[in-house]
């Protein structure tokens, strides 16, 4: 799981994601549950963009995720911020730390790279395993739905100036998977380079996703629709788990 090129172009992809509005509502869910980040690990942290802005909500955090490439990415943003942080290369469901946390948080449907409900459980025993008592899990997740309806078996072109990327999906109904197929063609002068990245992502339902984290110890505090306190509806592209030890 590496990721190579996917990580040289995350960031232009999803620059329409506000990590600011996530972390305030990472805040108002801890919150709401009565609970003080302490010490933070952001599980799958990618090129670091919600690591960052932890940090500078004074939050002592650790990030940790399978590609190296990410983490590159995630220490020249967190450095040029002025922040030393913690980052370790591991993949969710092999997840070790040298001593417990307070919080974990994981964004931006990472659970759903996990492709089968064996590496998701093996995670959250994992995560479970690494907090403190009373410690807090909260994650988001993309929903049966988005899969179905959103993502299917569409295309998706972003023109980003220099860049341009085809994103094609082909869905697979058995099992609420789609395969991801991103082809990027990068301007240099008058020419354009091409590039290309594959991988899968699957969506599991919240009744799943809730009977695995209390398997793993885990106490589900709440399911929401996301960057709310709302119920899912059947529509909800992406749904928030909350979960205490």
């Amino acid at each position: 799981m590496g990721y190579a090129t996917f990580a040289r172009y995350y960031d232009s992809l999803i620059a329409g994601v506000s990590y600011g509005e996530r972390a305030d509502y990472l805040f108002s869910i801890f919150g709401r549950l009565g609970h003080q980040p302490g010490l933070t690990l952001d599980l799958a942290c990618g090129t670091g963009s919600l690591t960052l802005e932890l940090a500078r909500r004074g939050v002592d955090v650790v990030g940790l995720d399978a590609s190296a490439d990410m983490l590159t990415l995630a220490q020249q943003k967190l450095s040029a911020a002025g922040y030393s942080v913690l980052l370790l290369n591991q993949r969710m469901e092999e997840l070790e730390l040298c001593g417990p946390v307070d919080t974990v948080v994981s964004s931006l449907d990472s659970v759903n790279h996990l492709e089968t409900q064996q590496q998701v459980s093996e995670t959250f025993r994992r995560v479970s395993a690494c907090l403190n008592p009373g410690g807090c899990f909260v994650f988001d997740a993309n929903t049966v739905y988005k899969h179905r309806e959103i993502l299917g078996s569409h295309t998706f072109v972003y023109d980003l100036g220099s860049l341009f990327c085809v994103w094609q999906n082909a869905f697979e109904a058995k099992t609420n998977r789609v395969a991801v197929s991103l082809d990027f063609f990068e301007r240099f002068g008058s020419a354009y380079e091409r590039s290309s990245e594959r991988f899968y992502e699957r969506a599991y339902d919240s009744k799943t996703l809730c009977s695995l984290l209390e398997r793993a110890g885990l106490h589900v505090a709440g399911v929401w629709a996301d960057q709310s306190f709302l119920p899912p509806s059947d529509k909800t592209d992406r749904m928030v788990i909350a979960a205490v030890k």
